[in-house]
This record gives C-alpha cells, sequence and structure tokens, in this order.
C-alpha cells in the first residue's frame, strides 16, 4: 500500500541531519555493526572447534563485505581489520599443516579493501540520492505551496498521493489564492504523467496566483488560464517536445491539456438564522463535478460545459470556454474537489470508486464528516482500501469551505 500523505497543508522539507546511509535502526539505535560483529565471532570460534580437514577461517571475508552494506566507511573499516586480525590468530593457533597460510591471508586482506571501496561507492550513491529527494520536495513544494490555516478565509484541508512514490509529484494541482476581489481556488489534472506534467501544472498555477488576485472577474482568470495553456503546448512544440500533435501555423502542437475547476468565493455574504452563507462562482474545464457535502447530505456541483484547458481552439469563437455558474454555499457546506485519481480507482473486480455513495453514507452516520479535515482523511482511506493501495493515477482530494467569522482562524 503507498504511504498516506499528510491532510491539511503540505508539510515542510525535512532533511536528514543523521549519517547519510542507510542501517537498521533498533529503539532509535543503529545496529547495523551486529551482524557482521556476530557473523565475525561465530566463524571464529566454529573454526577453533572444527578438525583440521574442515577448516571455515577463510569465509571470513564475508565479514568486511555484510559491513560495507550496512555500515559506515569507519565501521566497515574497522571490521576488515578485525577479520584480518582474527584471521591471523586463529590460524596461528592451529599446528602448522593445518594452517591455511599466505594464499587466505591474501584473500582476506582484499576482500576488506574491496569492501572498504565498495562501501564508499554505496555511500556516494545514497548522498546523491538524498539531494535527488531534496530536489523533488523542493519541486513538490513550489507546485503545491503550503496553504496557511485560515488562508483566504476558508477552512480548509488537503491530501496528495502520487501514483509514482519515488517522485511523489505528478500532474495534479490545487492552490488557494486570496485578493482584493475575493478569495480563488484551483484544482485540476494534467493530461499524462512524469516531468512534463508537473512542468504544465506549474505553469498553470504561476499564472492563477497572479491572475487570481488581480482579476476583478472569474471569467477573465478562466480565460488566462486558457491562453496559458496554449502558450504552454505552443512553447513545449517549438522545442520539438511534443510528438504526435496536429500542424498548426507551421508548428505541430502537442495534444497536452489539463481539467480544472475555478472556484470564486466572492467577499459579500449575507447573513441567515443559520450563520453566514454567499454564492460561490464556478468555472469547470472539463472536470470531475464537485461535490457540496454538509450535516444533511450531499448534492452535486452543475457539470462543466467547456473543454479542458488547453482545447479551447477547436471550437470556433469562444465556444471553448466555460460558463461561470454561481452556486449558492451554505456556511455549514463544504466543498470537496477531487481529481480522477478518487472517481477512476478500481477494485479487483473493475468497480470504480462509488465516492458519492461513501460520502452521503458517512455523513449520514456522522454529520462531523462534513468538517474538511475530517472529509478529506474519509475519502484518501476510502480510495485506498477500495483500490487495495495500488493507485493508477496521481490522487488529490481537496476540500475548502468559508471560515466561521465567530471561530476566527481555523487551526493547523
Amino acid at each position: 500500500m503507498k504511504p498516506l500523505g499528510p491532510v491539511g497543508p503540505v508539510g515542510p522539507v525535512v532533511r536528514d541531519e543523521g549519517p547519510a546511509f542507510s542501517s537498521p535502526v533498533v529503539a532509535g539505535r543503529r545496529v547495523g555493526w551486529v551482524p557482521p560483529l556476530v557473523l565475525l565471532i561465530v566463524i571464529a570460534v566454529l573454526d577453533w572447534n572444527t578438525t583440521g580437514e574442515f577448516r571455515i577461517i577463510s569465509w571470513i571475508v564475508l565479514v568486511p563485505g555484510i559491513a560495507a552494506a550496512l555500515c559506515g566507511v569507519a565501521g566497515t573499516v574497522v571490521f576488515a581489520v578485525l577479520s584480518l586480525g582474527t584471521y591471523v590468530f586463529v590460524d596461528g593457533a592451529w599446528p602448522h599443516q593445518y594452517q591455511t597460510g599466505l594464499p587466505d591471508f591474501i584473500l582476506v586482506a582484499i576482500g576488506g579493501l574491496l569492501a572498504v571501496l565498495a562501501c564508499m561507492v554505496r555511500l556516494r550513491g545514497e548522498r546523491r540520492m538524498l539531494h535527488m529527494r531534496d530536489v523533488v520536495e523542493t519541486t513538490r513544494r513550489t507546485v503545491l505551496r503550503p496553504l496557511p490555516p485560515g488562508w483566504g478565509g476558508l477552512d480548509h484541508a488537503a491530501v496528495y498521493l502520487a501514483a509514482d512514490a519515488v517522485a511523489r509529484v505528478g500532474g495534479d494541482f490545487y492552490d488557494i489564492q486570496p485578493g482584493p476581489h475575493g478569495t480563488r481556488v484551483l484544482i485540476g489534472d494534467v493530461q499524462g504523467k512524469g516531468l512534463d506534467a508537473v512542468e504544465a501544472a506549474a505553469a498553470l498555477l504561476s499564472t492563477f496566483r497572479e491572475s487570481a488576485y488581480h482579476e476583478p472577474a472569474l471569467a477573465t482568470v478562466a480565460e488566462r488560464l486558457e491562453v496559458r495553456m496554449l502558450r504552454h503546448v505552443r512553447y513545449r512544440a517549438a522545442l520539438g517536445r511534443d510528438e504526435g500533435g496536429r500542424e498548426e501555423g507551421g508548428l505541430v502542437e502537442g495534444d497536452r491539456f489539463a481539467t480544472a475547476v475555478l472556484i470564486g468565493f466572492p467577499e459579500e455574504r449575507r447573513a441567515t438564522a443559520g450563520g453566514f452563507a454567499a454564492e460561490v462562482e464556478v468555472v469547470n474545464f472539463g472536470h470531475e463535478p464537485s461535490l457540496i457535502v454538509s450535516p444533511d447530505g450531499v448534492r452535486s456541483l452543475p457539470p462543466g460545459d467547456g473543454l479542458p484547458l488547453g482545447l479551447s481552439e477547436l471550437t470556433p469563437g469562444d465556444g471553448g470556454l466555460p460558463s461561470v455558474v454561481r452556486v449558492p454555499l451554505a456556511a455549514a457546506e463544504t466543498l470537496l474537489l477531487v481529481t480522477d485519481g478518487v472517481t477512476e480507482a478500481r477494485d479487483a473486480d473493475g468497480t470504480f470508486f462509488p465516492l458519492r455513495e461513501r460520502v452521503a453514507d458517512a455523513v449520514a452516520v456522522d454529520p462531523r464528516i462534513a468538517d474538511p479535515r475530517r472529509l478529506v482523511a474519509f475519502v484518501r482511506d476510502g480510495t485506498l482500501r477500495h483500490s487495495g493501495g495500488r493507485l493508477a493515477d496521481d490522487t488529490t482530494v481537496f476540500a475548502v469551505r468559508r471560515a466561521d467569522p465567530a471561530a476566527g482562524t481555523s487551526r493547523p
């Protein structure tokens, strides 16, 4: 099963401050030295108690080799020296006719030297992997930046599970951008996987963070996202990095696109008997319809009437840009936004994960599930259980709702 991602803001980069080598740990202590030491003692004792016709002291050459896989360079050197010294002592205690002599001495000495060199190569590779892990983590934080509690006047929670557990980053993206015209929320999924998808997601997020802050109309933000995706596709085509596209203007354009949901939380709200409520503006670029979850039940946002980002040129005029839909959203209602990693998760029989039905049943049993953090954790765990932990695509679960002004900033 894949490791569970964090619920809430993306955590900070964690650097390993300890030794840059892998070693078994028991009760907080490194015990990589135990196996080679035990093997050294066992070989010496067995050789001491065997007959002269069956000597196994030359097997001691295995000790520094095991130390090279479990210990650092200093530890490997220590075991290489101990192995050579033990060999000399034990072999010298036998009568001359039973001694293995110089050939095995050379074998143990060369084996220890090679083990030290192998340990150095291993540690160099592990340090390189630690550096690459930091680079990947920095890239992930650039695309999925940490969101402060209560950011933009919203209670929020999110979890991201990469289909590639090693890469830890993919084409899913989400963000919250407060501004003078209200708070805007974006979630999306770039077609494809790998670094190319990450590059496209980063381009869209950078445009969203600027336009969502400055533009008063949500439709203008949507238009800028579409233009940015088209520019990105053309740029990649000019570099020759997209293949199999369509011919246009002398360039071969790739078919990369992104589904997305853009949501605006205007500043104005009206007081009701149950607290505060307002409308939200929604622009859906061919994405999965989002759910509105409350203690009273579950309903869906209207489906999008536009194409995914990057495909507007397939329709004449502005027909490819989806319209802005206004939807009432009560104070206790939470927007549940997911990518297709959730809705297309399959079980062993090939059945898709029934997101709405599962959430509706859970809310009926426990209305507190509508809280963003509880809701995200529930959907994450349900998706992993349904798919047996085998995610075929990047998976993002994102939940937001207006923070209660009387409660202040939500806790992290």
